[in-house]
């Protein structure tokens, strides 16, 4: 299966709205296995970031085994679920509409620690802008670099946000 490459825009306001328009359907879907509020996260939920236009979705579940009873109402509803994902222990995750043209992921995440570094990170970046322009920067030599590994952009970004959450 093909998947797009790795590409940064402008922010644009309306990835909210497209967040928002999953946000109650997915609530309906998963409400069973809620353990806190659905979040828009990553670099689409920044404003004045660059990003991949690809809304990230947040979702804290009580038990990752029990939210997988979810994936059949998620595929019937559009997504599809990555089942080789690298990361299956630490997250159910899932993609729309298809990996050559995806337009939000699903990131379902039973660890709080996880989840409350992934929106810390996330508010530095909003209210930080020397933050901001450093990370752009770096998401731009890195897309470059890794243009058509999408696993390997993520990793790349690592230690840049480990420091950051070391600062805040």
């Amino acid at each position: 299966m093909g998947d797009q490459p790795i590409e940064l825009v402008a922010h644009n306001p309306q990835w909210r709205d497209l967040f928002v328009q999953q946000q109650s359907r997915l609530k309906s879907i998963l409400r069973p296995w809620l353990a806190g509020p659905i979040e828009h996260f990553g670099s689409t939920a920044v404003k004045d970031l660059r990003a991949k236009p690809i809304v990230d979705i947040l979702v804290p579940v009580r038990a990752l085994a029990e939210a997988a009873a979810a994936i059949p109402a998620l595929k019937a509803d559009g997504w599809l679920h990555w089942a080789d994902d690298p990361k299956r222990s630490e997250r159910l995750w899932f993609l729309r509409p298809r990996p050559e043209a995806r337009t939000h992921h699903l990131h379902l995440i039973e660890d709080q620690n996880r989840i409350a570094s992934l929106l810390r990170f996330r508010d530095a970046l909003r209210t930080d802008g020397k933050l901001r322009r450093d990370y752009e920067a770096l998401k731009l030599r890195l897309a470059e670099v890794h243009r058509f590994d999408r696993e390997g952009y993520t990793e790349a970004k690592t230690q840049f946000i480990e420091r950051a959450l070391l600062k805040n």
